[in-house]
């Protein structure tokens, strides 16, 4: 959220990553995490995106009367069944979107109370008060960006490549966002309470569905069979 652009953040921008045995933190910058976490502490990065998120989609629904019952998350990554475990911790009616039929994530999204849906979404039958798209598809985001109800909010979390060009009715989308008070807006994490939320969130968590998110642990030695995705895949992690 820098205005001048000029931040650095450790493997995104103009520092090193931490696929390195020794590095050293600023006090102010660590954040404590419950220690029954153990190594499902490493989800605190991933969970602070939708910490975030889930932050300014409240923000956003307290400029009026707002009582959401449900909410629409787009793929089933890590961001986006952390996105429904936030969800679910609010006590709201959660759909997941996904093309994947079998393996774990549709166990483990059952296994929240949230439901399980392949059904692509511009045939999704289904209003609902927030949308948080997690795939970065631009089909995807567009299709998303109609699912909502009156006074309806779609955060858009995931990255999209640039380059793919598709036909969007804008004059459709318009009428609805305006008519309805809809808000479309972007997110990604930026500060410490992000990380502090996200902390919370994880020790809230039951830890056998916390583990069943990390489906790899690989040595730094593996680094590279580790960026190969494999079906089944949710969450891949190296060990130190």
């Amino acid at each position: 959220m820098c205005r001048n652009g000029l931040y650095t953040e450790h493997g995104i921008k103009g520092l090193d990553g931490f696929a390195r045995e020794r590095w050293r933190a600023h006090p102010d910058a660590l954040v404590k995490l419950d220690p029954g976490l153990d190594r499902r502490g490493v989800l605190l990065e991933p969970t602070s995106v939708v910490a975030k998120a889930w932050e300014h989609v409240e923000r956003i629904g307290s400029r009026a009367r707002w009582e959401p019952q449900s909410a629409l998350i787009t793929g089933a990554g890590p961001v986006g069944l952390l996105a429904a475990l936030l969800a679910r911790q609010r006590g709201l009616e959660v759909t997941v979107l996904d093309q994947v039929r079998d393996g774990p994530k549709p166990r483990l999204v059952e296994t929240l109370g949230a439901r399980y849906d392949t059904t692509p979404i511009d045939e999704l039958e289904l209003d609902t008060d927030v949308v948080v798209e997690c795939t970065g598809a631009p089909p995807v985001i567009a299709a998303a960006m109609a699912r909502t109800g009156r006074n309806g909010i779609v955060c858009l979390a995931g990255v999209s490549s640039p380059g793919r060009q598709i036909s969007v009715d804008v004059g459709a989308l318009n009428r609805e966002w305006v008519l309805e008070n809809d808000v479309v807006f972007g997110s990604i994490n930026a500060n410490r309470r992000h990380y502090e939320a996200a902390a919370d969130a994880l020790a809230e968590a039951d830890a056998s569905w916390l583990d069943s998110l990390i489906t790899r642990r690989l040595p730094l030695a593996g680094y590279a069979e580790a960026l190969e995705g494999r079906d089944g895949d949710i969450k891949t992690v190296l060990t130190f």
